[in-house]
């Protein structure tokens, strides 16, 4: 009976360590790794909720929704814990069943203490619904909760810029910059908000800070070039959009639209005059060839 007992002891604690390297590959992002180690101890112990939640959650971050719903909705019922609640709430949404996912998160909102998570994931679908005063609100809620958190106060930032309110959204990106002062969507939010508002020079500066920290920012970077231009520094503006052209030519229709619609810019322009003068480069073209 004692030898039972000790095996059964090893076989636990051998399924726990599993799990621990299983969340860990989780956490570095080698899914498959975790979703391996989750089906082998599923294997030898079926009920075990700590293995369908990584199971679960590894397949969901693989883009198979619907493989994942099944173990994370197991083990959800039976749970009273945010984190599970919501990666099953993602799934729903993931599968197209909107508003079951919005009652799980929901669900997960009401769990103490506060899981900032819920709320964040909630207002996104909100926002992606238009629903913006719905959004507003359950950000505020989680704000309130859990003050410390800067991605609520960004996607509160974002709410207000949808519903064109700069003011608003300047305080929200300030809020979250107080936080997290290299946050890249704060810091490019705070200067759409200044675009809004017609304040060119001080959203050029925060422009300029998004792109020092991720210089492939196409959006910062064309909200640059319309700054510049704005503020009559023709050359310096073009040279910006140039970049986003020359690096991405799909985005020549945006750039020749900040290029013309700009106060300062030349209006006259010409669109078979417009892919010279943003150095566009056909590599198909004989005279793109190397020389």
């Amino acid at each position: 009976m004692n030898n039972n007992k000790n095996t059964d002891r090893v076989a636990v604690g051998s399924d726990e360590q599993a799990l621990h390297d299983g969340w860990a590959a989780f956490d570095s992002r080698r899914l498959d790794e975790a979703e391996r180690i989750a089906r082998d101890v599923l294997a030898r112990r079926p009920q075990l909720a700590g293995a369908a939640h990584l199971l679960g959650v590894a397949l969901l971050l693989q883009k198979r929704p619907r493989e994942a719903v099944g173990p994370l909705a197991e083990v959800a019922r039976d749970a009273a814990n945010p984190v599970l609640e919501t990666h099953y709430a993602l799934a729903l949404r993931d599968v197209g069943r909107r508003d079951e996912a919005i009652d799980w998160l929901k669900r997960a909102m009401s769990r103490k203490p506060a899981f900032a998570a819920a709320f964040h994931e909630l207002a996104l679908i909100l926002c992606g619904m238009r629903r913006y005063d719905e959004a507003e609100a359950v950000l505020k809620q989680g704000i309130k909760l859990a003050p410390g958190v800067a991605e609520l106060s960004v996607e509160l930032g974002g709410v207000y810029i949808c519903r064109a309110e700069p003011s608003n959204a300047k305080a929200a990106f300030t809020r979250a910059l107080a936080l997290a002062p290299d946050h890249v969507r704060a810091l490019h939010g705070s200067g759409t908000a200044l675009l809004f508002e017609g304040e060119f020079e001080r959203a050029a500066v925060q422009f300029h800070q998004v792109l020092a920290r991720n210089p492939g920012h196409v959006r910062a970077r064309l909200d640059l070039a319309h700054c510049l231009l704005e503020l009559g520094q023709f050359d310096a503006g073009v040279a910006e959009l140039r970049i986003v052209v020359n690096a991405a030519p799909q985005l020549y229709g945006a750039a020749l639209k900040v290029l013309v619609s700009s106060r300062r810019g030349r209006l006259w322009l010409k669109p078979s005059m417009a892919s010279s003068f943003l150095q566009i480069v056909d590599p198909l073209s004989p005279a793109s060839g190397s020389s």
